[in-house]
């Protein structure tokens, strides 16, 4: 009774979780256009005149400091959040702001939170096929017979996440960083063209960082990725391109050199993590 309720639960937890829908057209453009962005919150701009383009097949990294309006930015990327003012586009014929939630996780946008939620009781490859099923009914997932087609996929994600000497392992024994892995390889089961993570090595170990920036640059070119971190020496490890946000719009973008030598981000962020980083020595 325990586990079907996680899985009822789970199945709230990822709506997002469902076939692609009609194709994105990236032929005459970006993947991810923002033009002119504003959002409020009781007077408050946490979003203010943004204007960001994401090209197809690119990784980018997305820093700045706390309420540099991050979050807000995937929130109106993913629906959650409606802006004031501005236009959202993903390809060149869907324009997102017309949309709903369940109707953009159809185009092929998938979000990974900071805490990985993963099903705990069942075993990474189970994980896996129950994110790709195409009915997230509990009974009828539970009870489909499993093509060779979509073994092979899951066996296929499964390496593609580092985890395949734990395939037949419950995912409760996994270590966080496997975790933050394996709730990867769920959205990657759905084929996303756009996966946006937020602070995806927050609590990890070295040597998971070090796993997650393989994956990750990995991805790059099968996927657009968006990767909001704080942590500097893994945006670097990883970084193409950057794009530096402040008080809710972009402050500089270009390269981590470039950007690390701003004197404006080393004013309102790089400035202030440095700080931080010898304190805690």
């Amino acid at each position: 009774m325990s586990l079907l309720r996680s899985l009822a639960d789970r199945d709230r937890v990822f709506d997002f979780l469902v076939p692609a829908a009609s194709p994105v057209d990236v032929r005459h453009g970006p993947i991810l256009y923002l033009e002119d962005v504003t959002v409020s919150f009781d007077g408050f701009k946490a979003i203010d005149n943004l204007n960001l383009t994401i090209d197809d097949g690119e990784l980018r990294c997305i820093i700045g400091p706390n309420g540099a309006g991050k979050t807000t930015m995937m929130d109106i990327i993913t629906g959650k959040t409606r802006p004031d003012t501005g236009s959202v586009w993903f390809g060149s014929r869907h324009d997102l702001l017309m949309m709903n939630e369940p109707e953009i996780a159809s185009l092929g946008i998938g979000r990974k939170f900071q805490k990985p939620t993963v099903f705990e009781a069942l075993s990474v490859f189970e994980n896996l096929e129950l994110a790709m099923a195409a009915d997230k009914r509990i009974l009828p997932t539970l009870t489909a017979r499993m093509s060779g087609e979509v073994r092979d996929r899951i066996e296929e994600g499964v390496d593609t996440i580092g985890l395949a000497a734990l395939r037949d392992r419950p995912a409760g024994i996994l270590s966080h960083g496997q975790k933050q892995w394996l709730e990867i390889g769920m959205l990657l089961m759905q084929r996303p063209r756009l996966l946006l993570v937020d602070e995806p090595v927050a609590g990890m170990t070295e040597q998971e960082m070090e796993r997650t920036a393989e994956l990750l640059t990995g991805l790059a070119g099968k996927q657009s990725v968006v990767v909001v971190e704080h942590d500097m020496g893994f945006v670097r490890s990883i970084a193409r391109q950057v794009t530096v946000l402040h008080q809710g719009s972009v402050l500089a973008e270009g390269s981590m050199d470039q950007v690390a030598s701003d004197p404006r981000v080393i004013e309102v962020y790089l400035g202030a993590e440095a700080d931080a980083d010898e304190e805690m020595v």
